[in-house]
């Protein structure tokens, strides 16, 4: 018995890993309410499998095929088509337009006004009166434009030069040496060992995390 339980569970683990990663991180970035029933759904196939001992490994593992290939469909479907995607994963709505609150798409989306303060105050605005935009997003989040005197300065109004981006590169991590990193920061490991060398630290396990930026130079966090 425990040992079918163990069976069905390992492999229920791998069918929903591989059943996910095919469907893309999208998944997990942007979950819509499509997304969070299909998430569900698929859990369930997995733990009823497992708890009735009357279905089997293969009907658990053909149920999570033919709901992983419905929701690959989908998602391909919703891709090609502007009317399948408002169907599955809705489409955005304005609540705030030009300063002004819009009751009735506030209803529509079965949101109050308090709901509306929450979701502001959770983008850095406690009054509604300094949006002059409110977006509410697929995935329930809302995108704020706000009035020009509320909105954050940026460099080029506060005439700041301006500099190249350059990308941080991780190159120790958990004592251990991460050499694609090093090799596309454009240094190699005797150039490494030097930097190590110089803030007293003899080998890479006794770095925790060690970051390289170009402005910055390499950071060093050691185990404590």
């Amino acid at each position: 018995m425990y040992k079918d339980i163990t069976l069905e569970l390992i492999v229920g683990f791998l069918a929903l890993l591989i059943t996910l990663k095919l469907l893309g991180k999208i998944q997990f970035s942007q979950i819509t309410p499509f997304d969070f029933i299909t998430g569900l759904v698929l859990g369930n196939l997995v733990s009823e499998g497992i708890l009735d001992n009357t279905i089997g490994l293969k009907k658990i593992l053909f149920c999570i095929i033919i709901w992983g290939l419905l929701i690959y469909c989908v998602e391909l479907l919703t891709q090609k088509s502007r009317l399948l995607r408002s169907i599955f994963e809705g489409t955005p709505a304005i609540l705030v337009h030009k300063g002004e609150i819009l009751y009735q798409h506030l209803k529509k989306n079965h949101i109050d006004i308090n709901q509306l303060q929450q979701m502001l105050r959770k983008q850095g605005y406690f009054s509604v009166f300094e949006a002059e935009y409110v977006i509410l997003e697929r995935d329930g989040q809302v995108s704020v434009a706000p009035k020009h005197n509320f909105g954050a300065p940026t460099k080029q109004d506060l005439k700041i030069p301006e500099q190249q981006v350059n990308l941080p590169f991780t190159l120790i991590m958990d004592g251990e040496l991460n050499a694609d990193t090093l090799r596309e920061s454009g240094y190699d490991e005797e150039w490494l060992q030097n930097q190590l060398t110089k803030q007293n630290i003899k080998g890479y396990k006794e770095v925790f995390y060690a970051e390289w930026q170009e402005y910055r130079g390499l950071k060093i966090a050691k185990y404590n």
